[in-house]
């Protein structure tokens, strides 16, 4: 069978037929009219389920990067369907000055099963650091002196609002600009470093256990309970960012929790609301000050990301399900480990479904767009890395047809790499 080709069963009922558009014309016309973002394939598509996309020419995609981790169930998973579809019915978003059912009950499920005192919804993981930071401020004043200056390491990403963006370390994507000061970073899993950069000013260490962005570099357990033990030993914040850890994606509900420590303040994003954006801010102990109206949003915690972001954690927290993302994990990294030892590539390094390959060569965006010709969507996060965060429902089946794509996509590569050798010869 050519998946490459697979198409979804038609429904039982046909549905009427739309009335028809000049297809080519319009995409051509969306595109011109699209102002630059990131870069996008051509690929337009349609529909997807679970692992798979298909685009509007009908070719089956098999994706292994689902959004940089964000659909955590895959495409279009039922049980997000079916609250989605329920709650628009019910209601949509109420307001912000106003509280919604699936609002009270995500906020109380997340603190239950984060062992967290106080919660808030966003829309962003950038919001959710941007938060982080106001929020260890705000504690500074009332607790510190007055520190503010936060400490974030070398390569660390965390996100692109502004505040967010000066937390992080302009190498890792080249798209993070100089921003607000207040800010010093130093270099990952280096704790002298980071004891040495601490001073009065201080008020948080801010860390990603993985730093996805620089090219999927997890933290050593060593460093992250040293550094746990520097704040409580200094009396400042510890703030995990877990925009791309947390729900699920290391194989525990929070990648705090497979390192044994415990932070003030932790953000989560992409993943809890399963494609709908959502994201959390989550506070222990005293570093719950917010006061009213300091981290206001027309839309934060609104009924329908609620509801979705609800669905996605009951279903991350039923008995069995990380340990299924560890086994699928196990079995992901032993297979890339195969082949980048046929290939002759790098290490193998992440956690969960959380993993990236390190190349020998910078010829990750190579890679990619080779992968792309054999239907499989991979992301380059580095030049020298490709990063694979599939859905954490993702079957054995569906990892050993990627690594077969993936062993054609070396090879593509490889022929690639000697005709141009030939030809410059």
């Amino acid at each position: 069978m050519n998946l490459f080709n697979l198409r979804r069963p038609a429904p039982a009922v046909a549905a009427p037929k739309p009335v028809p558009m000049p297809e080519p014309a319009t995409a051509q016309l969306s595109r011109e009219r699209l102002m630059p973002g990131s870069e996008r394939a051509a690929q337009v598509f349609v529909r997807g389920q679970g692992s798979w996309l298909w685009d509007s020419e009908g070719h089956a995609y098999l994706d292994f990067t689902q959004g940089g981790a964000v659909n955590s169930l895959g495409h279009s998973p039922n049980v997000l369907v079916k609250a989605l579809s329920n709650q628009a019915q019910a209601l949509i978003n109420p307001g912000a000055g106003y509280h919604s059912r699936t609002l009270l009950r995500l906020v109380e499920l997340l603190c239950q099963s984060t062992g967290s005192d106080q919660a808030y919804l966003l829309n962003s993981g950038a919001e959710a650091c941007e938060g982080a930071i106001k929020l260890a401020r705000k504690w500074g004043q009332l607790h510190r002196n007055g520190a503010y200056h936060i400490i974030t390491a070398s390569q660390g990403c965390h996100g692109r609002s502004l505040g967010a963006l000066s937390a992080s370390d302009p190498l890792p994507c080249n798209r993070c600009e100089p921003g607000l000061p207040g800010f010093s970073k130093v270099p990952f899993n280096d704790l002298a470093a980071l004891h040495a950069a601490v001073d009065s000013r201080t008020v948080a260490i801010m860390l990603e256990p993985i730093q996805g962005e620089a090219g999927v570099i997890p933290a050593t357990r060593e460093y992250l309970k040293g550094v746990e033990q520097l704040c409580r030993e200094l009396g400042i914040l510890l703030i995990l960012d877990e925009v791309q850890t947390g729900v699920g994606r290391c194989g525990a509900l929070l990648a705090e929790h497979t390192y044994g420590v415990r932070a003030d303040i932790v953000t989560l994003g992409k993943g809890l609301g399963g494609g709908v954006p959502l994201a959390a801010l989550l506070a222990r102990g005293s570093a719950c000050c917010a006061a009213p109206g300091e981290l206001e949003g027309s839309h934060h915690g609104n009924a329908l990301m609620t509801a979705a972001g609800l669905a996605v954690l009951q279903t991350v927290l039923e008995p069995g399900f990380f340990e299924q993302v560890q086994d699928s994990g196990r079995h992901l990294r032993d297979g890339l480990s195969r082949l980048a030892g046929r290939y002759g590539q790098g290490e193998v390094r992440g956690q969960g479904l959380l993993w990236g390959l390190q190349l020998r060569d910078d010829a990750a965006a190579a890679l990619v767009e080779a992968a792309l010709h054999e239907g499989l969507l991979l992301n380059a996060p580095q030049a020298d890395v490709v990063r694979f965060s599939p859905a954490l429902t993702v079957s054995k089946g569906n990892i050993d047809e990627m690594l077969l794509r993936l062993a054609r996509a070396f090879a593509r590569v490889h022929a690639q790499q000697a005709n141009r050798r030939e030809v410059s010869a």
